[in-house]
């Protein structure tokens, strides 16, 4: 049977195939056909360069696609004094887009970890958040990459990310809850085990 001609309801497997990138054009083509939906008229001045513009900005809001945290992560040092105590970036603006509707959620992360065999960069771990943040995303699948990759490419004692976003598919459509905040947060290692570990996370965060 046809994928085009499978029964309404019947659900398509996970795709193993990359998905073919379309040129500048159809894409640019593809914001036409969407400001002709939303009931303008294309052709008018004030839209004629639109396409081109929302395909360049589309290039930078899921520049996260063409990035990869082993690279952000890949280089680290040793020489920290003998420093094993919890190191924490906090407050890291972000922005991405809802794999749902396709708007921007907005917010911060915090992120600590407890070093193992040496420490990475302090900017890296904003780079890191921005890898996966430019990419279409749930809060909860965000907060789960930035910590999974933390633990796979640095090896820490323990990780802790807490993501804190307001979006705009609640305040600009649907029940427009203007204002309201998600936060998610997780932890792994010696901070999903101690308590006291959290505490203190938390603590740092408020500070």
């Amino acid at each position: 049977m046809d994928a085009r001609t499978k029964p309404v309801g019947t659900a398509f497997p996970p795709s193993t195939t990359p998905a073919v990138r379309p040129t500048q054009e159809e894409a640019e083509a593809a914001v036409r056909t969407l400001l002709a939906w939303a009931g303008d008229d294309p052709t008018r001045e004030g839209l004629i360069e639109t396409p081109g513009r929302v395909a360049r900005a589309y290039g930078e809001f899921f520049a996260g696609y063409g990035q990869d945290a082993k690279t952000v992560l890949s280089k680290t040092f040793r020489e920290v004094g003998g420093y094993d105590d919890i190191v924490l970036v906090r407050d890291i603006p972000f922005s991405s887009h809802c794999e749902h509707h396709m708007v921007p959620f907005v917010g911060k992360a915090h992120i600590a970890y407890l070093p193992h065999d040496g420490v990475v960069g302090l900017s890296k771990l904003a780079r890191l958040v921005e890898v996966f943040a430019k990419r279409l995303q749930t809060q909860e699948n965000l907060t789960a990459q930035i910590i999974d990759a933390i633990n796979e490419h640095l090896g820490p004692r323990g990780a802790a990310v807490m993501m804190e976003a307001e979006h705009m598919c609640m305040s600009m459509r649907g029940v427009r809850a203007h204002g309201a905040s998600t936060i998610t947060h997780r932890f792994t290692g010696v901070f999903a085990e101690d308590r006291t570990e959290q505490d203190r996370f938390f603590a740092m965060i408020k500070r």
